[in-house]
């Protein structure tokens, strides 16, 4: 099996399973009691703390555990809006994951304004048009720092000058689920109030994530009870999951040829497939600065894409027709349509996704295959 859907989640590290197995057998005291073992328990994961700290470039004290992604948006998202007093805007791109997309609708039943920033024909916000866009009543401006569809890398910082401009008091999200340990970020530089991430997308276990809040920025929880994360997430600490997530993030910050690696095997792929008519590229190229180094996103020209990805599955190739984070939705991808795909090329879109564990020869093969079942399903297009 070739696995090409790091984006949707990836296989955990061997040592984030030891670690987990070892946590649950060994360490398995609740991190909020007072006897030595479980101060032990909370000291490890205060380590993680300090460890994903380091990674965004911000303090300790500003790591929040949560249970995954969606959460973490979540939380900034509406612990935000429930701090306002008075009607305001948010602000999100068209190219959200239902994470936030959904969520930044939410506001709207509170009386708050939904506006939408467009995006250029690569999948990058367009930031001239955002000047009519973001105003001095704009709350919060949302964007993801990779599209989990394209892995188009958005301008963060400079979205950040242009929203600080208008108001110097708006709150900067960034849903880093698709960034995290594969493109840099550095909250304190960049401008990022809060950034959300996902153990399961960088070979960690599911169930966990983080909501990383710069300081000074004030929420309202979403989830009450027992006052864990600075009263901003209650309920017993997922100590297994937490260390797992340390663990993952530790093997990763390790293994300083990651990006480099993936983002030769996407190149390469890229070129292997290029050459063939028919076969379109969406969003950056993969050598561009704007490029993540781990998404490529397909579209063959008279084939639809589940076709595509079924006729793969069938020789042992796993990838996407977009996000598979949408509880099985299959759909006709906005992103794509908000980037100028007509629908038919949409419609014949499959997302391929890399991951650490992927190698070369793995690229070799399945560009074959791609190649070879392209021309053979094309010949059954609809006329």
């Amino acid at each position: 099996m070739i696995y090409l859907d790091n984006s949707a989640t990836t296989r955990p590290f061997d040592s984030v399973i030891d670690t987990m197995d070892q946590t649950m057998r060994e360490c398995y005291f609740n991190a909020s009691a007072a006897y030595k073992p479980a101060v032990d328990a909370d000291r490890a994961i205060r380590t993680c703390r300090q460890s994903i700290a380091s990674q965004l470039g911000t303090q300790e004290s500003g790591i929040i555990f949560t249970g995954g992604g969606t959460e973490s948006d979540n939380l900034a998202i509406l612990g935000v809006a429930a701090t306002l007093r008075h009607p305001s805007n948010f602000v999100c791109s068209s190219i959200e994951h239902p994470a936030v997309a959904e969520t930044i609708r939410r506001v709207e039943q509170l009386g708050h304004t939904v506006r939408i920033m467009p995006i250029d024909a690569r999948g990058i916000i367009d930031l001239k048009a955002c000047e009519a866009v973001i105003d001095e009543h704009t709350a919060l401006v949302s964007c993801m720092q990779v599209s989990n569809e394209t892995g188009a890398i958005q301008p963060v910082e400079a979205l950040n000058k242009l929203a600080r401009r208008k108001n110097p008091n708006v709150r900067i999200h960034v849903d880093g689920v698709q960034g995290f340990m594969r493109v840099p970020i550095h909250m304190e530089r960049m401008g990022v109030d809060l950034y959300a991430l996902s153990g399961h997308k960088i070979h960690g276990p599911k169930g966990v994530g983080v909501l990383a809040i710069r300081s000074g920025v004030r929420l309202v929880p979403q989830i009450t009870g027992g006052g864990q994360e600075k009263g901003l997430r209650s309920g017993t600490y997922n100590s297994p999951a937490i260390l797992g997530l340390h663990e993952a993030v530790k093997t990763l910050a390790a293994d300083k040829e990651a990006a480099s690696r993936m983002q030769k095997m996407k190149t390469h792929l890229w070129e292997l497939l290029s050459q063939e008519e028919g076969i379109r590229l969406n969003g950056p190229k993969p050598e561009d600065a704007d490029s993540a180094p781990h998404i490529l996103s397909l579209s063959f020209d008279g084939v639809r894409g589940e076709v595509m990805r079924n006729a793969l599955e069938g020789e042992g190739i796993l990838v996407s027709t977009g996000s598979a984070c949408a509880s099985h939705k299959q759909k006709v991808s906005s992103t794509l349509r908000s980037m100028g795909l007509t629908q038919e090329q949409a419609d014949g879109t499959i997302r391929v996704s890399l991951g650490v564990m992927n190698t070369m020869e793995e690229m070799n093969e399945a560009a074959a295959h791609m190649l070879a079942l392209y021309r053979m399903l094309r010949q059954f297009r609809r006329r």
